[in-house]
């Protein structure tokens, strides 16, 4: 994992006004929980944050603050929907040599047979660490996966000191058979019907005919 040393910038003004102010200073707003200490509320530079998990979503922060220097996990990291810029980030303070559970990345590497279809089920294992030392990721090969084969998160190898917290009998991976053209045909006709069938029947019911009331049927003259 990597370390990133960040200046942080207590704020006393709270609330969507004064939020918006530091996004447009080019900071962010943050909030570091943990320890059973009071939340403490900080802007932090957007950029250096920004680069800082772009590499590491686990990243451990050193908060270098006026109050002294906190050590941290991000959390809970809240993006502008559109342009995906840093609007508010939730910290937790930890300390060196205690173990936390953080959501570990997988990469997958090697190449499976020809033809199998590689089916990931998990991006990510949960995992316990210490909090000094958490991987940014985790290797599962593919190399030769054949067609009904599969990977449990059980035997993704972990570093030294890590253990597993998901479920253990979890596919990660698992090879599938690629479609041949005539399945995919068959499955593109039977969506095309299944799209097809409620647009003919509402059709049918416009071109219908109304139904005629039955003389004896029909409601009497009223006079006047």
């Amino acid at each position: 994992m990597s370390e990133v040393r960040i200046v942080a910038e207590s704020r006393t003004e709270f609330g969507k006004g004064p939020a918006r102010r530091t996004r447009r200073a080019g900071k962010v707003p943050a909030v570091l929980y943990g320890h059973g200490d009071k939340p403490r509320h900080y802007a932090l530079p957007g950029h250096e944050l920004m680069l800082a998990l772009k590499h590491d979503s686990n990243v451990l922060l050193t908060l270098q603050c006026d109050d002294g220097e906190h050590l941290a996990l991000p959390k809970v990291v809240v993006r502008h929907p559109i342009r995906r810029t840093l609007e508010h980030v939730d910290l937790i303070a930890v300390r060196k040599g205690e173990k936390v559970t953080v959501e570990v990345p997988i990469t997958l590497v090697g190449e499976a047979e020809r033809e199998v279809l590689v089916d990931q089920q998990l991006t990510t294992l949960s995992v316990e660490a210490d909090a000094s030392s958490i991987p940014s990721h985790l290797e599962v090969s593919i190399q030769g996966l054949a067609v009904g084969g599969h990977i449990e998160a059980k035997d993704v190898p972990l570093p030294a000191g890590t253990t597993l917290v998901t479920d253990a009998e979890h596919v990660v991976v698992a090879g599938l058979a690629t479609p041949t053209a005539e399945q995919v045909d068959a499955e593109l006709a039977e969506a095309e019907a299944e799209l097809a069938g409620p647009a003919a029947a509402e059709a049918e019911a416009e071109e219908a005919p109304a139904e005629e009331t039955p003389a004896d049927e029909a409601p009497a003259a009223t006079e006047e």
